[in-house]
């Protein structure tokens, strides 16, 4: 059968299978070349695919590259915890019962948390920056939003992956936006970013159709890099927290996103003092093996 190596897809934010974010694992691919891991990128078509390697620092238990279809990411959320739960379900780990793990990625050093079933990553240092009117308005238009309404306030959040973030009036607006993606692409690239990300609050005491009290509805857009709507966005949870914080919300919350196009996925987010967690549950839906001849 030639040289094959362990793979795994990973549904992440979600306890059943084939709800939640997908990500491709691919195991001990240190002998991968950067073209191949590309390749298989794009063959897998989901938003990520992983690359386990052996670490060069270390502090860390494993050393991880993200791709997406189109390029290589230096840190992304799903990712992570999809790619911890597939080292730890591989038995790639050796001390099983760890309650914390480090992974190495291109952004640094990431902290992972367990806690039970679930996993939680602490957000990355990050570098916040104001967008001018004229692109937040630009920005409003592509996603399909009224432009006689206030201009909701973008700002590019870089916490490795770059996102166009902004609270939306409430999470109604956020279900109905109907964008325009070959327009959101074109104004992701020119301001350098992954994409687009907004977010707004349910209304007090809403719960979800499982009856599950939901806090937050969180949609993020990134076809510059190959992926239109990304079902539930690590990254992009990260900057909804890292903003909702900025403007002194400090409550823990729970997230939606995926739920309009059918892959509910549900986000923990803590905050830790000065730091911040995003987790949620993660379950191998796939496992076998993937030919790299």
């Amino acid at each position: 059968m030639g040289n094959t190596l362990h793979f795994l897809q990973v549904d992440v934010f979600t306890d059943r299978p084939f709800f939640g974010n997908p990500v491709a694992v691919v195991l001990d691919a240190d002998a991968l070349s950067s073209q191949t891991m590309q390749r298989i990128a794009r063959w897998t078509n989901l938003s990520e695919t992983t690359f386990v390697l052996k670490p060069t620092d270390a502090r860390a238990d494993y050393r991880l590259r993200i791709f997406t279809p189109e390029r290589e990411l230096s840190f992304a959320g799903h990712p992570t915890l999809g790619s911890a739960r597939a080292v730890l379900h591989s038995g790639r780990l050796m001390r099983h019962d760890a309650a914390t793990l480090t992974q190495e990625c291109a952004a640094g050093l990431v902290k992972l948390r367990r806690d039970g079933d679930r996993l939680f990553f602490e957000v990355p240092p990050a570098r916040t920056t104001p967008l001018c009117a004229t692109d937040a308005l630009a920005i409003a238009q592509a996603l399909g939003l009224e432009t006689d309404a206030e201009t909701p306030v973008f700002e590019a959040i870089d916490v490795g992956p770059v996102w166009l973030t902004a609270a939306l009036r409430d999470a109604d607006q956020v279900h109905a936006l109907s964008p325009d993606f070959a327009r959101l692409a074109e104004l992701s690239r020119r301001l350098g970013a992954t994409g687009v990300n907004v977010h707004a609050n349910y209304p007090a005491g809403y719960c979800d159709a499982r009856g599950e009290a939901v806090q937050v509805a969180v949609r993020s857009f990134a076809p510059a890099v190959g992926v239109p709507e990304d079902p539930v966005c690590g990254s992009g949870n990260a900057c909804v927290a890292l903003q909702r914080r900025a403007r002194g919300e400090h409550q823990d919350y729970i997230a939606t996103q995926g739920d309009v196009i059918g892959r509910e996925g549900r986000i923990t987010v803590a905050y830790r003092g000065e730091g911040i967690e995003i987790g949620g549950a993660t379950v191998v839906a796939v496992e076998g093996r993937i030919s790299v001849d």
